[in-house]
Parts: C-alpha cells; sequence; structure tokens
C-alpha cells in the first residue's frame, strides 16, 4: 500500500464523527457527516484498486517463480547430461545460467511475501473502513432522529401554545359575554354606558333626522315657488 494511501485510511479509521460535527456545530452537522461517509466508500474503492493490484503483483510473482524454479531443475538434469557426454562447455554456460536463476529466485520470494502482506493489510483496511463507515453511519442516523424529535418537539410545544392561546381568548371571550349578559341582558353586546345615556344618543338621532327632513321639505317648498 502506498504511504498516500495508508495515511488517508489511517486519518479515516482513526477520525470521530464527533469531533467532525463539533468542529462543523454551527453549520450542517449531517451534510458533513454524510460527506465524510462518502469519502469512506471512495477510500474503500481506491484500497480494492490497490488490493487488485497487489494481487496481480503476487501472481505475475507466483508465476515467475514457478517458470524459475522449473527452468532451474531443467538445467540440473541438461548439466547432468552435458557432463556425461563430456561436454563441459555446455555444462559450464548451464550452470552460469542456473546460478542467475538462483540469484532471481529469494527477490521473487520476498515479492511474493510482500504482496502477501500488502493483501493482508489492503483486506483488513477495508474492514476497518467499513467497520467505521457502520459506525459513523449509526452516529449519523442518531443524529437525524435526535434532530427529528426536537423539531418534532417543538412544533408539539408550538401546538400547545397555540391551544393554550386558544382557550386563553375564549375564556376572555367568556367572561366578556357574562359581563355584557349582566349589563345589558344581551350577551356580547358592549355597553355603553347607562341607560341615560342610550336615551340622550336616541335623541340626538331623532334630531338629526328631523332636522334633514325639514332641509329637503325646505328645498321642496323653494322649487314651487
Amino acid at each position: 500500500m502506498s504511504e498516500s494511501l495508508l495515511s488517508r485510511v489511517g486519518r479515516l479509521v482513526s477520525g470521530t464523527a464527533n469531533s467532525i460535527v463539533d468542529a462543523v456545530e454551527s453549520t450542517a452537522p449531517d451534510l458533513v457527516m454524510k460527506q465524510a461517509i462518502r469519502e469512506l466508500d471512495s477510500a474503500v474503492e481506491d484500497v480494492r484498486d490497490a488490493l487488485g493490484k497487489a494481487a496481480v503483483k503476487k501472481h505475475v510473482a507466483s508465476q515467475r517463480l514457478a517458470e524459475t524454479n522449473k527452468s532451474h531443475e531443467e538445467l540440473s538434469e541438461k548439466i547432468a547430461i552435458a557432463l556425461r557426454a563430456g561436454e563441459k562447455d555446455l555444462a559450464r554456460a548451464a550452470v552460469a545460467r542456473q546460478m542467475d536463476l538462483e540469484a532471481q529466485i529469494p527477490v521473487l520470494e520476498k515479492t511474493i511475501a510482500d504482496a502477501g502482506d500488502e493483501e493482508l493489510e489492503l483486506n483488513n483496511s477495508i474492514l476497518a473502513l467499513q467497520g467505521r463507515k457502520r459506525e459513523m453511519s449509526d452516529q449519523l442516523d442518531a443524529y437525524i432522529a435526535q434532530k427529528n424529535a426536537a423539531t418534532s418537539q417543538s412544533a408539539t410545544a408550538d401546538g400547545s401554545a397555540d391551544r393554550k392561546l386558544n382557550t386563553a381568548v375564549d375564556n376572555a371571550n367568556s367572561a366578556f359575554d357574562r359581563a355584557m349578559k349582566a349589563a345589558t341582558g344581551v350577551p356580547g353586546v358592549p355597553n355603553s354606558g347607562s341607560m341615560a345615556d342610550d336615551a340622550k344618543l336616541a335623541k340626538l338621532d331623532q334630531m338629526t333626522r328631523d332636522h334633514r327632513v325639514e332641509e329637503r321639505l325646505a328645498a321642496l317648498e323653494a322649487e314651487l315657488e
């Protein structure tokens, strides 16, 4: 695994959703957590890609090692034949070739071992990232549930406040009706004052009407003259 990918995996696995939420408490923690989860998914894909390359490297090295070992064995047989035939120069060339192969074998073996270790590390990284994703998803679900509960509670509180206000208004109206009925005998009709004030206002209305009648009558009389 490359150092950058290893560092990235380490950062994502060691990070905590709570620290992310705390860092952006004044903005949108749920959006940041979703982004962090998407980054985990992206990292998993990158690790899987690296895992595929490590598997190919191991497979190629394994094939090469098998071919090298086979060639080494075949050369051993040829060296024996050449020596029995007195072809020392041929045997010498075969031995030289065999030694070249022997120098390659430990390198190939190490490549295979390293690729195997890398595969193990990458597989563990995938498991760690997937586990971290599940953890963050649970934390995100908990955060959203808490947020929804708070919103619902706020709405319930607002509704309760509205109901209390409506009740208070109804109670006030009922009290007003009772007071008006006691004063005037008619529920809900405000009392303008005493009975004497009502009589004065009625007399003023009648005087105004009589005045208008007199004005029109005078105008008609003027038209007839």
